[in-house]
């Protein structure tokens, strides 16, 4: 065994934390483009189909609430590995759906899993890199969703389109098995965070009142339902709208996710060095403010030609990712380590069930026209708007409270590399 110190050691825990991430997110994600196969083959309607993305979100946020109970009574490694597994088996449960009921509810037990991974991610990150290097460890791990964009939606895309939808989940089941060994391999034993809480271990009601009587970690939680809010009432129906309205193909949609995944592997790490080097705050309201503009844009267009369509989703997943990199690196530092599973999971929970909750907003929101067309994007649109604005001011009023790593100031008997 030997000591989690060294740049080497954090690199290859933050490249496995990004593989998770980038399962999770493709597995979230590729439900969205799939969704006009999905609403033709099962024969829903835009209702239904909001149902079928926001169920995953809805049960993630009730497993992260339920997972801020217990996440910080056991080693970080430990409960990471049970959960993933979980993960896998909702995963291949999906792909062997052979039905719309089934498939909602491999959906539910896949979000009852995928829920906490991003708690434990964040959690991780929190304990094991210091607040000077946490932008650009976030920069590197939220780079999985431009990966997931750039490469694991636009296979999945690909290979549902020469065989069925089922074959992106297969994939994804065969990909995290490979993912479960990394975890087990690279994740660290991490237990400082009991040796801090001691043998007096909190109850639930006492971890409910840790986060609620925070106003700092409240504020922090206000903040994942605003950003939630103002995002996921558009990226659910985004395919959608693009095929119906605008004019896209389903295949033409993999260049919507390759084109904006493709500059975010490269902005992703940029921002997080910038996150580090100019400020959270500072470079979280210049990218939420310049997230607005292709919101207003995208859900105004008609039937536009490919370049420009794409030119403008590009910007959105750009500033959509610049505004989450500096969030998510002020929200885990607003959390001791001794109660920071516990609050992420909180707020993983929020985040979820306040993405579920915009998603099934949106659709009850649009219509579908005689011509087959969602109508109404456009007030969704300016809903998106003004609840993404209002989340500047807010940041403003969260501080940080914790700068340091855990792994950095205790033992090789607590944190050591398997």
């Amino acid at each position: 065994m030997t000591y989690f110190t060294g740049m080497k050691k954090e690199k290859l825990l933050l490249w496995t934390l990004a593989a998770v991430n980038f399962t999770h997110i493709v597995d979230f994600m590729i439900m969205m483009p799939l969704g006009p196969q999905l609403m033709r083959v099962f024969a829903i309607s835009p209702q239904q189909f909001g149902l079928l993305v926001s169920s995953y979100t809805f049960s993630a946020g009730i497993s992260s609430f339920i997972g801020a109970f217990v996440l910080d009574k056991y080693d970080r490694r430990s409960i990471f590995l049970w959960v993933f597994v979980g993960f896998l088996v909702g995963t291949l449960a999906c792909a062997l759906s052979p039905n719309y009921g089934f498939l909602l509810a491999a959906r539910i037990v896949s979000g009852l899993f995928g829920g906490l991974t991003s708690a434990l991610i964040f959690a991780v990150i929190g304990d094991a890199v210091p607040d000077g290097r946490r932008g650009r460890a976030m920069g590197l791990v939220m780079g999985a969703f431009s990966v997931a964009s750039v490469f694991g939606v636009p296979f999945g895309l690909f290979i549902a389109s020469l065989s069925s939808w089922h074959a992106p989940f297969f994939f994804l089941a065969v990909l995290a098995l490979v993912i479960l060994w990394l975890i087990y391999r690279y994740v660290p034993s991490i237990t400082a965070h009991l040796q801090q809480q001691g043998d007096a271990r909190p109850n639930p009601l006492q971890v409910i009142r840790r986060v609620t009587g925070n106003a700092n970690q409240m504020r922090a939680i206000s903040l994942t339902v605003l950003m939630m809010l103002g995002q996921f009432m558009i990226i659910p129906f985004l395919s959608p709208f693009m095929v119906s309205n605008v004019g896209f193909s389903e295949l033409e949609l993999t260049y919507i996710y390759m084109a904006g995944g493709f500059f975010t592997v490269f902005t992703s790490p940029w921002v997080g060095r910038l996150t580090d080097t100019y400020g959270k705050v500072r470079v979280f309201s210049v990218f939420m403010t310049l997230n607005v503009i292709p919101i207003g844009i995208i859900t105004h267009l008609g039937i536009t030609p490919l370049f420009v369509a794409l030119l403008v989703s590009t910007v959105f997943f750009i500033t959509s990712n610049g505004r989450m990199v500096p969030a998510a690196a002020l929200i885990t530092g607003t959390a001791k380590p001794e109660n920071r599973g516990s609050f992420l999971s909180f707020n993983a929970a929020v985040q979820q069930l306040s993405a579920g909750l915009a998603s099934f907003l949106a659709g009850m929101v649009l219509v579908e026209g005689v011509d087959g067309q969602l109508l109404h994007f456009e007030w969704v649109g300016y809903a998106a708007i003004v609840l993404s604005l209002s989340c500047i001011p807010l940041i403003r009023k969260i501080n940080v409270v914790d700068t340091e790593a855990v792994l950095e100031k205790v033992p090789a008997a607590t944190a050591v590399e398997k």
